[in-house]
């Protein structure tokens, strides 16, 4: 049996299932944080998810960004605030409703989430290369089996909902 094969049970257990996709998740948050790990000091995780929103998104009012990161607009503002002091974001007065404010990434931020991005890609293509092209191919339909349980649209789909929920109403069973 080589490094990449591993005994899998043939077993129709949901625990044993649930254990399984934990253990990834667990990988996979670890690879996140590790993407996240050059950029630590100046964006944490709600920052750089709140970046991503703005770099899929281009000019969003505060209030929709706080409904897409499920905040209060309070809570965004502050964290808005902070992007802006580190130099990844920029606000302004929308010209056709002055209550409103507009954010948009600064060339800063784009690199910011694109760096961060490629990192992440770079390791899961590397622990992918180790599989054998069997296993990639069981991977890939097995995934896609647990996205569409869970309602996770395509990645194609990604550059409209970059959380992974189409809206904040389907979070809230609305």
């Amino acid at each position: 049996m080589s490094e990449c094969e591993s005994p899998v049970p043939d077993v129709d257990d949901v625990d044993e299932v649930t254990r399984a996709v934990l253990t990834a998740s667990r990988l996979l948050v670890a690879v996140s944080a590790r993407s996240l790990a050059a950029v630590e000091e100046r964006v944490t995780l709600p920052q750089f998810r709140m970046l991503v929103v703005l770099s899929t998104r281009g000019v969003t009012k505060l209030v929709d960004l706080a409904v897409l990161l499920q905040v209060a607009p309070s809570t965004a503002m502050r964290m808005v605030d902070r992007l802006i002091a580190a130099g990844l974001a920029d606000r302004q007065t929308n010209p056709d409703n002055r209550r409103e404010t507009l954010l948009r990434l600064t060339d800063e931020g784009h690199r910011t989430v694109e760096d961060v991005t490629s990192r992440r890609r770079a390791e899961i293509s590397a622990i992918v290369a180790r599989l054998a092209p069997g296993q990639r191919t069981a991977l890939v339909k097995a995934l896609t089996v647990l996205n569409e349980a869970g309602g996770e649209p395509p990645a194609r789909d990604q550059e409209l909902h970059p959380l992974g929920w189409a809206d904040a109403s389907a979070q809230h069973g609305a």
